[in-house]
Parts: C-alpha cells; structure tokens; sequence
C-alpha cells in the first residue's frame, strides 16, 4: 500500500511517499510559512496562500503516484500562530486535507524515530521557527527539549548580522539548561544539518542516500557558520543551487547549529536525511 506524509514547516513544505513502509520519493517545496511570525505572531496571508497551494500540490502529486492515505501534519509555524485557524481552513477547502497540529514534544519524537528507529541515541532538529533536542538511552527518553529558536526566526530578528544572531542564541541556549550529551550519538536532522552535509560532500545535486551518514564535528559547522555568513546570499545560493528562501538563513542556522553542539558538549552528529516524515509515519502506523 502507498502512503503518503506531508511536513508543513516554517520554511518548507515537503511531501514523501511510501509503499510498504519504503521511501519512493521526497519532494520539497520553500514556501517560507513562518516568515514574519517572531514578530507578528500572525501567518502573513501571503505566505498562508503560497504554502496552501504547494500543500495542494502535495495532495495531487500523492494521489497521481496512487497513495491511499495522506497523512499531514504542521509543526512550530502553525501551532504558534495566533491565525492557525484561517491557514488550516484554507487548505481545508482548497484541496480537503486535515492537518494535524502537532506539539513540540512530539515533533521531537518523530524526529527521533525518524533518524534512530528504535535505537538509542539523540536528535538535533532545526527546524525554522523551533528546535528540538531528544536523547533516548536504555530505550527510555531521558531528554526532551523543544525551544522556539529556528534558522528563519533567527532570520526574522537578526537578519544575518553576526553579532546580533550571537546575542539572541546566547540568550535561546539558557532554555537547554545544563544537559550534556557526550556521552551518546547524536545525529541532526532538518535543513541546515542535511545541508551543511550537502556543502561538505561537494554536492551539486541533492542527494539523500549520501547526505545520510555524512560525519560533521563542531569545528566544520563553526568553520561553514563563519563561512556561509560572510558570504551574500546570491553566493550561496548560486554555491548550493537552492531557493533564495533557504541560502539566506542557513548561515544562522549554522550558527546555531555550532553554537549548540558546544553547549550540549557535541563533538560530532550524524547527518541523517530520514527525520520527522518518517517518524510520522511510524507514529500513525502503531495506531497514534
């Protein structure tokens, strides 16, 4: 049976398609849902438009391939606007499909069957309005953390001025509290670590299957924060072929990125392209 999950996030919208539990396909679509919300708390109407259409491209693209069920879900952007409503109404009558609001604590769930599966070790998930850390040892959960800190509320309120991202990630990591994470695998999922792996590889076409494994230690990601944010953004998107939308807050997120690994002690994560579409799917295949 073919199934299908759509991600809607902050900055993009992306579909994956199952048959028997095997990925077919990902496709995505840079919608930028979450842009202005850090100082709104409103979805722009605009953006609220631009992502419903591409959710119902999503939806249509599914049901050409012969999925039997859709699955979408929304994350940070949705949950915390003051006008969720007006956007999953939207959707609802452009092309049918609930949406499920999910909470950050089960984002980072997902995120971690996603990347781990049943295995024990930690996900970094950054997302573009929030980021979730989840460690899981002996098969229990013994940390999970969901801040509302991403690579496009960064963006939103720093633009990408070093010294001001500086300032408001100092201020986001304090939500972390004193957790260490040394002593377990960490792995990062999302955006700006599936990116960072596809600059390190030297990829000029995306591609998953050597994104997923790639090793990236704290000094890499400080070294490419440094880089991508003294670079412009037409470089970078030119450098990584991909949307403007993206090239202009990977060099924040990167930065995050860095300065998170320090602080939780991260001497290296594990990029995995498998993340939260899969996690969803797991979650709804045991009955969630």
């Amino acid at each position: 049976m073919k199934v299908s999950v759509i991600d809607i996030g902050s900055n993009s919208v992306r579909l994956a398609t199952f048959a028997d539990g095997q990925i077919l396909y990902k496709r995505l679509f840079t919608t930028r849902l979450g842009e202005g919300l850090a100082f709104s708390g409103m979805l722009k109407s605009e953006a609220i438009e631009r992502t419903a259409l591409a959710v119902k491209d999503c939806v249509d693209a599914a049901k050409r391939e012969g999925a039997q069920k859709v699955y979408a879900f929304a994350t940070a952007a949705v949950r915390s606007a003051e006008n969720r409503d007006e956007f999953l109404n939207y959707v609802k009558n452009l092309c049918g499909l609930d949406i499920e609001v999910i909470c950050g604590e089960t984002e980072a769930e997902i995120a971690l069957l996603g990347a781990l599966g049943g295995k024990d070790g930690g996900v970094i998930d950054i997302g573009g309005a929030s980021t979730e850390v989840t460690v899981k040892s002996g098969g229990e959960l013994i940390f999970c953390k969901s801040a509302n800190i991403g690579a496009v509320r960064l963006y939103d309120e720093a633009g990408r001025n070093r010294d001001k991202l500086e300032k408001i990630i100092l201020e986001k990591l304090n939500e972390f509290g004193g957790f260490t994470a040394e002593k377990y695998d960490m792995y990062g999922v999302s955006g700006t670590a599936t990116t960072l792996a596809a600059l390190y590889r030297g990829l000029k076409e995306y591609d998953s299957n050597i994104v997923t494994g790639t090793i990236l230690s704290v000094e890499t990601v400080e070294n490419y924060a440094d880089r991508l944010l003294n670079m412009s953004v037409e470089t970078i998107r030119e450098m990584l072929l991909v949307d403007i939308r993206r090239a202009d807050i990977i060099g924040g997120g990167s930065l995050f990125l860095a300065r998170l690994m320090r602080r939780l002690k991260i001497s290296k994560i594990t990029v995995s392209d498998s993340d939260n579409l899969e996690g969803f799917l797991t979650l709804k295949e045991s009955g969630r």
